[in-house]
């Protein structure tokens, strides 16, 4: 068995690919898998240390106004469709999987130019450009968001799956990650975190919560600032009188490596609304006060988060909005009604899809299957 992943630009389209491709090697003995992607984009770096084997097309994405620059774009996606149909001709897959990114575009529409089955998953509660257009062409196309059917075709074969997460994250017990951090166990937990980069907004509003949560020895905090941010986190901590350091019930890092642990401790977290850190969130039952990015392509992180929050799992709080009054007020609110929080945390375990990925590869298996 032959498969072709297709999926770049950034991380939420690369990971889940490689998630699926690492679950197709477990399932079938002897699959032979080559991930298609492009020279520039940050699947060229990920993909070969996954230790797939990694070809690339020439593409370009689709301006967001009419310019002159659509008549490159178009140039470069005949040349995609065209670099990509050789591809596919030399290593003759059983089925195409595209997780999203431009580069999708070439691969997926010349595999289903030469017959050959294609599936497509999209991350977010937004559809992007590129998938709404391949939903014509793909045999399946997967949802993470069940918000996600009114965006696309009325033909299209949907079905909501979810989005795979990481390997272990359900396995890591409350007492575990509270070891991990020097916590006790039994203490509400409070995780901050605004991805790998940070989110200085959410930083600037938390150095003021802490102010108020220092003399709280019933609440403990892990927070993640981002490496860009962590020294001017620590300074705007240290000009409002706190000293970080002799903090025992605060951890803040720039980076937090083990995500799994911190998760399992964690009563409430504080974040932006990223589907993969969200799908977490959710197959753990986790309520959580939603910051989407707002530079995000196509706002798609605000509509992830009014998904969550219209059914309950969530509280969002557009980052505009965000303030350390503001997010101190809401925090002090959800945390001494645990009827509240408890009720978030049933609403995100209804939302979350823990078997996604299997659901998944499942379904991409039947599919190469019906072939022939």
């Amino acid at each position: 068995m032959r498969v072709v992943l297709t999926g770049g630009g950034t991380g939420g389209h690369i990971y889940p690919a490689v998630a699926v491709g690492r679950d197709l090697l477990q399932k079938v003995p002897g699959v032979e898998i080559m991930y298609i992607g492009t020279e520039k984009g940050l699947e060229s770096d990920i993909v070969p240390k996954e230790g797939f084997e990694f070809r690339t097309v020439e593409v370009e994405s689709l301006p967001r106004a009419f310019s002159l620059k659509i008549l490159r774009t178009g140039f470069k996606l005949v040349q995609g469709v065209w670099g990509a149909r050789g591809l596919l001709k030399d290593f003759r897959p059983d089925v195409v999987v595209g997780t999203g990114g431009y580069v999708c575009g070439p691969v997926v529409l010349s595999a289903a130019l030469l017959g050959i089955p294609t599936v497509i998953h999209e991350q977010n509660a937004l559809p992007g450009i590129t998938n709404k257009l391949l939903a014509r062409f793909a045999k399946a196309v997967l949802l993470t968001f069940a918000e996600s059917e009114k965006y696309f075709p009325a033909k299209s074969k949907l079905e909501v799956t979810g989005l795979p997460i990481r390997p272990g994250i359900m396995s890591v017990s409350r007492e575990q990650g509270a070891r991990a951090f020097g916590f006790a166990p039994d203490k509400f937990t409070l995780l901050v975190t605004g991805g790998s980069r940070g989110a200085r907004t959410i930083n600037l509003a938390m150095a003021e919560v802490l102010a108020k949560l220092a003399k709280r020895s019933d609440i403990q905090v892990v927070m993640a600032t981002g490496t860009a941010t962590y020294e001017e986190f620590r300074a705007k901590v240290s000009g409002l009188g706190l000293d970080l350091d002799g903090m025992k019930n605060v951890v803040v890092k720039p980076y937090i490596y083990n995500m799994e642990e911190a998760l399992a401790v964690s009563d409430l977290c504080i974040c932006r609304a990223g589907a993969a850190f969200l799908s977490e969130l959710l197959a753990l039952g986790k309520p959580s006060v939603l910051i989407p990015y707002p530079y995000a392509a196509e706002n798609h992180q605000e509509y992830n988060a009014r998904a969550v929050a219209e059914k309950g799992g969530a509280l969002m709080i557009l980052d505009r909005d965000l303030s350390g009054q503001k997010l101190g007020t809401e925090l002090e609110r959800l945390i001494s009604d645990p009827q509240v929080l408890a009720g978030m945390a049933r609403a995100a375990r209804e939302m979350g899809r823990p078997e996604a990925l299997d659901n998944i590869t499942t379904r991409i298996l039947n599919l190469a299957a019906s072939r022939g």
